[in-house]
């Protein structure tokens, strides 16, 4: 039983065993220990300091970044609105220049169809006079190729010249 009971005098230096060490490690180990704990926390508390400002400014940069998506995206909305309008514009002004052109050249079609049935007439009258005074001539050659006749011709044409 003795090593279950400490002896007076065991307990004594035991306890001055360890005062001695409390008071070493007092002096000499606890305020390093203690300054680089407090070290150890001011730099996790830094780290987390500067974290929640990074956080912060990523929070930011998200807003800023959509607010620019939004701007762009309006932008490029502004600009194929105008692309289209300027296509329909381009679109109705050529439309409307081939129908100009289109009606323009169906009235110098027309003009050049009126020209050509004109002489086309013209000439056909010529023709039709033509073979009428060739018709005519050999009519009247044949006959007037007797005297009788010729003079018969000159008395009733001067008889019709009397009258008007």
């Amino acid at each position: 039983m003795k090593l279950v009971t400490p002896d007076f005098g065991l307990v004594i230096w035991m306890t001055l065993t360890f005062l001695t060490v409390l008071f070493l490690l007092s002096k000499f180990a606890w305020k390093p220990i203690l300054k680089m704990i407090s070290e150890r926390e001011k730099t996790i508390e830094d780290a987390l300091l500067s974290a929640e400002k990074a956080k912060e400014e990523m929070a930011k940069l998200t807003a800023n970044n959509e607010l620019l998506i939004k701007e762009a995206q309006a932008e490029r909305d502004a600009l194929l609105k105008m692309a289209r309008d300027t296509k329909d514009q381009i679109i109705n002004e050529a439309r409307d220049k081939a129908s100009k052109e289109a009606e323009r050249l169906i009235e110098v079609a027309r003009e050049t169809i009126n020209n050509e049935r004109q002489k086309a007439i013209t000439e056909l009258k010529n023709q039709v006079a033509t073979l009428s005074l060739d018709v005519a001539e050999k009519l009247i050659r044949k006959e007037l190729s007797s005297d009788g006749k010729q003079r018969e011709l000159a008395e009733s044409l001067i008889a019709d010249a009397k009258l008007n």
